[in-house]
């Protein structure tokens, strides 16, 4: 039987995506399965194997009719060698040998990358980065990650480790502690956790919100803060012009550097809309230079939860059509 589909796996530290996803990018199937990640990884490893013969058995598919399997790991792997090298978020994986092992395990071709990148990778080919050569996709949400794309071919760097946007220094002084064990990232401006500290700040404040109001006794999340504009709270609102306005800093940086076409944003915290990305847009407007801004389109990423498996299935296609040859540099 010839070969068809791909799976797309994107490994996250509280979930496992794994999808079936053909030529032409479109999911025909998916599941989700916990990571586990407390009982180690050789247990997370068992559970993407699990999730993987789940998948085909349930919508009767044989082995036969899959090409590879790709997995998109959140943080810093080396693709070459289908080696993480280390997961900051998923405790003990470290230099794991994760292409082997699901080789050995189910006897098809597998491949890995950052998960940011094969986001990237999938927006590029299937979503708002179609068409273009030059484009940055970052993901704002726990962190702050970016997959980058120049003429056509996915940035990876000398260690791997090209699209680390959310540790680009952004106060040299004063800054706050980030996880990456420095001051002043990125990261810790405009992510996630930031918008609730934020909030939370306000309220210690002694300031009147809508989203204490819209949590209750819950804790506060960014949606929340997101859904407090949505009534006109003037504070949610502010917020979120604060943590546009970094990210635009940010990517005025990135703007100036790379000269991208397009600037796509996903994530948990770009579902906000328009809240988020006019004070982004208006930002590097206003701080990069006019000519690498004359054509910039900053859009909201259009593949949603999608991209990460739909980019992870990309690292081992192997249709020879140059349309659908997947670029993975």
């Amino acid at each position: 039987m010839s070969t068809k589909f791909n799976i797309g796996v994107d490994l996250g530290g509280t979930d496992i995506k794994v999808a079936v996803v053909d030529c032409e990018g479109i999911v025909l199937y998916s599941d989700c399965i916990s990571t586990e990640a407390h009982r180690g990884y050789g247990h997370t490893i068992n559970n993407i194997i699990k999730a993987i013969k789940n998948i085909l058995q349930k919508n009767n598919l044989d082995i036969s009719q899959i090409g590879g399997i790709g997995v998109g790991c959140p943080g810093l792997v080396n693709p070459e060698t289908g080696v993480v090298k280390f997961l900051p978020n998923i405790p003990g994986w470290i230099n794991i040998e994760l292409t082997d092992i699901i080789e050995k395990e189910l006897g098809l071709k597998a491949g890995i990358d950052n998960d940011v990148r094969c986001a990237a990778l999938g927006e590029y080919r299937f979503g708002a980065g179609k068409g273009y050569s030059n484009i940055v996709c970052i993901t704002v949400g726990t962190g702050i990650g970016s997959g980058i794309i120049i003429n056509g071919q996915l940035v990876k760097g000398a260690n791997f480790s090209a699209g680390e946007i959310g540790h680009m220094i952004l106060q040299d002084t004063g800054g706050k502690f980030c996880g990456c064990g420095n001051t002043g990232c990125f990261e810790t401006l405009a992510s996630g956790p930031s918008i609730v500290e934020m909030a939370e700040n306000y309220i210690m404040g002694g300031k009147s919100s809508k989203f204490r109001e819209l949590a209750g006794d819950d804790p506060i999340t960014p949606e929340i803060v997101a859904r407090a504009a949505g009534f006109g709270d003037e504070v949610a609102k502010a917020i979120f012009r604060q943590a546009g306005y970094w990210i635009g800093i940010a990517l005025t940086n990135v703007v100036n550097l790379l000269d991208p076409e397009i600037i796509i944003i996903g994530g948990g915290i770009a579902k906000s809309g328009n809240l988020l990305l006019d004070p982004v847009r208006k930002t590097v407007q206003q701080r990069a230079l006019k000519t690498a801004t004359e054509n910039l389109q900053i859009v909201e990423a259009q593949l949603g939860n999608d991209a990460g498996v739909i980019g992870a299935s990309l690292l081992v296609c192997n249709n020879n059509n140059k349309k659908n040859t997947c670029i993975t540099g």
